[in-house]
């Protein structure tokens, strides 16, 4: 199991972050990756359950699957179900955590996931560098 970790201090309050991020439907919005978005099936983006079907910018199709959502712990918990990235047993957790110092907060994002050995650096630095990384930046830029 290959494990890819972020983290970031975004200079915002966690409540204000958290209403970026909270909707699982609003990838387009804040990630510069993300093309365009819907839900599938008609459920609310914040139903667990859901299904997002996403497309990113080279036109790469992703489906994740809401596992898990939490208000009082700034938290969002999903998995990869369809991917172009080459990834099985994919699950991911996007966390955020009041700062008690000023008007900043912790951001987490982290994944685990199967691949192929010849596969797993490049792998690493995509998630890691390009999408998690990537996405905390797009963040801190729009706070």
């Amino acid at each position: 199991m290959t494990h890819v970790y972020v983290s970031a201090l975004i200079p915002a309050p966690v409540t204000k972050v958290w209403s970026i991020i909270r909707d699982f439907n609003a990838l387009p919005h804040w990630h510069p990756a993300i093309a365009k978005s819907r839900i599938e099936g008609g459920l609310s983006s914040a139903d667990v359950g859901c299904v997002r079907h996403f497309e990113l910018q080279d036109g790469g199709v992703i489906r994740e699957k809401l596992l898990g959502l939490s208000d009082t712990r700034h938290r969002c918990d999903y998995a990869i179900l369809d991917s172009p990235m080459g990834v099985e047993d994919y699950t991911a957790t996007l966390q955020l955590t009041r700062v008690t110092q000023g008007d900043t907060c912790f951001a987490e994002w982290w994944a685990d996931f199967t691949c192929l050995p010849a596969r797993e650096a490049e792998l690493i630095e995509t998630i890691g560098g390009g999408v998690f990384a990537g996405g905390f930046a797009a963040l801190t830029s729009r706070v």
